[in-house]
């Protein structure tokens, strides 16, 4: 055996380090507070809806979508077995709409294909213009959108660390003079219900960047730019994730909650542990630390905090809460074949209609009471935010009231003739995340709340090495390249974690893969005329401009046209 390690905590990130850690020869203990690994990405039954043999009705934290830009994640259930021949990532199947709901109307967001030319961005870019103009956002103020996003990926990264980071994607897309559809469906709508982070939050590098890439997905010609899975998440991702690892002789000790973790000197020493009530103190070579950042804020004490000053910036970090309503229904609702984006409403929803993904043995008429037709599944991201028929904020209202004001939302959010399909609907059931818990003693708790990007808190982020020799981190709130809280997150933080524990033991073992977001090479030499600039302290020089839906990029093509000559005549 290359050494012990005790990974503390089995979500997507800490399955993520034990799966590297156990390939290369490492044993290992996981931890785990709750009765059942998977963490936020988890589903599980609906507390007696079987009936009559069947299993019960599926629930879940929030419905899981996999982007196409998500590379990390995939790689890892390409690794996992199911069935007899497959494989977990053959369970992701490609959602082909994006639908934005709208009080008096919709529209839908339709994939091109990924721009590899200019001719490709022109197309790629030319359908944003033209979904903004469609939806009467003026030509000029959907023209100065693109402007952003190409400034953006015309800039080198020093600039982005430097100046973007530290400026709000509210303000660097210039919603706040804008104001009006401009600020509604551009600046946040198109950010705000697929990342967990608010416009007027979020830093401008990690918002912009991040919706360049869900651009890039949706022009991507193989349809992967929304996936999902063919079934309830535990059951076609989870379960045979832990069942393998198990095999592979990872030690899953759930309903053991870490209390402390011990060091002495720039080492930790062992951790507590409480499981049936009883504290025990454990110990190994290695320690992953893969818990959410409201758990390691209260475990990491002085000395470590002392020893790694990352940690004690740890409660700089905003969370805040996005979770799911899940509906039974008596009928099949599949007018979209993937997200639909109730721009309209208060509560930030989301939601999609699952049984049109999921293979036959999972359809909703095999489960339960045998009743359930169609299962709806609703993320709520804005808990703050009063509803229109419960006149409430969701935090203060009790299950009752959310499913009922979640519903009526939904209704409100649509044109007439979706509105009423929802009123011929019947809710048979709905079922709660139960992170959330009432009361406490006035308003809901969150179990699991989610972090939240904000301008500037890349600063306050530790990377996956800390200065204490024996301890690593794998959470979401690590430094990646994904930089959002995010199952693909903390699959990346993991890699970087056990990357961590390799180098510093000395394995021969095969470094964990590591991608970085996608940059398109053609925007090479605009990103290397800023570097030049942003050393010598310019202001970035607006090399792409989109004028009536086309990009120009007159000095770009001049430029590459010159380096390609320079090369061909060396």
């Amino acid at each position: 055996m290359a050494g012990r390690v005790i990974v503390l905590g089995g979500g997507v990130a800490g399955m993520s380090a034990a799966h590297e850690l156990s390939e290369r020869g490492f044993e290992v203990v996981v931890f785990e507070t709750r009765s059942a690994a998977g963490g936020k990405a988890r589903s599980f039954p609906f507390p007696g809806s079987g009936r009559n043999g069947r299993a019960p009705l599926p629930g879940e934290h929030g419905f899981r979508f996999f982007p196409g830009f998500y590379r990390h994640l995939p790689d890892t259930m390409r690794r996992i077995s199911y069935g007899r021949h497959g494989r977990v990532v053959d369970n992701l199947v490609a959602a082909r709409e994006v639908q934005i709901a709208r009080a008096d109307g919709d529209e839908l967001l339709s994939p091109a294909h990924l721009p590899r030319t200019f001719g490709d961005l022109h197309k790629a870019f030319r359908s944003l213009f033209q979904y903004a103009t469609s939806i009467g956002i003026p030509p000029q103020h959907a023209a100065h959108f693109v402007d952003r996003l190409l400034l953006l990926l015309t800039s080198c990264e020093e600039r982005r660390f430097g100046d973007y980071e530290h400026q709000s994607w509210w303000e660097f897309s210039g919603a706040e003079r804008r104001g009006g559809d401009y600020a509604k469906y551009l600046a946040d709508g198109l950010t705000r219900t697929l990342v967990a982070a608010r416009a007027r939050e979020m830093s401008a590098r990690t918002g912009g960047y991040t919706l360049l890439q869900l651009l890039f997905d949706l022009a991507n010609p193989d349809g992967q730019a929304d996936r999902v899975l063919n079934g309830p998440t535990s059951d076609v991702w989870i379960d045979p994730w832990l069942a393998q690892l198990q095999a592979q002789g990872v030690d899953f000790r759930f309903e053991h909650q870490v209390q402390a973790i011990h060091s002495r000197g720039d080492r930790v020493s062992g951790v507590t542990v409480v499981a049936g009530g009883q504290p025990a103190t454990h110990d190994a070579d290695w320690y992953v630390a893969a818990l959410p950042v409201e758990v390691m804020r209260l475990v990491a004490s002085d000395e470590l905090r002392l020893a790694e000053p990352h940690l004690a910036s740890l409660h700089r970090l905003r969370t805040r809460w996005m979770n799911g309503v899940v509906f039974y229904l008596d009928r099949d609702l599949r007018a979209v074949h993937g997200h639909t984006i109730y721009i309209d409403s208060p509560w930030a929803l989301t939601s999609i209609s699952q049984p049109q993904f999921w293979r036959p043995q999972f359809q909703p008429e095999r489960l339960g009471d045998g009743r359930v037709r169609g299962i709806l599944s609703v993320d709520v991201s804005d808990w703050e935010a009063v509803g229109t028929g419960i006149r409430k904020q969701a935090m203060f209202c009790s299950p009752e009231e959310i499913a009922t004001e979640v519903w009526h939302q939904l209704k409100e959010s649509v044109d007439d003739d979706a509105t009423r399909e929802l009123e011929r609907t019947e809710v048979l059931s709905w079922f709660l995340d139960p992170s959330i818990v009432h009361p406490n003693p006035t308003e809901a708790a969150n179990l699991e709340p989610l972090l939240i990007n904000t301008a500037g808190s890349w600063s306050d982020r530790p990377e996956a090495t800390t200065g204490i020799h024996n301890l690593v981190l794998a959470s979401d709130y690590v430094r990646t390249h994904t930089d959002l809280a995010t199952m693909e997150g903390a699959n990346e933080a993991a890699r970087r974690a056990v990357n961590g524990i390799l180098e510093r033991s000395g394995s021969r073992a095969s470094k964990c893969r590591i991608w970085p977001l996608r940059e398109p090479a053609l925007f090479a030499p605009a990103r290397a005329i800023d570097k030049l600039l942003y050393k010598l302290g310019r202001p970035p020089r607006q090399q792409l401009r989109i004028a009536d839906g086309q990009v120009d990029a007159p000095r770009l093509l001049k430029l590459a046209g010159s380096v390609a000559e320079r090369i061909r005549g060396s």
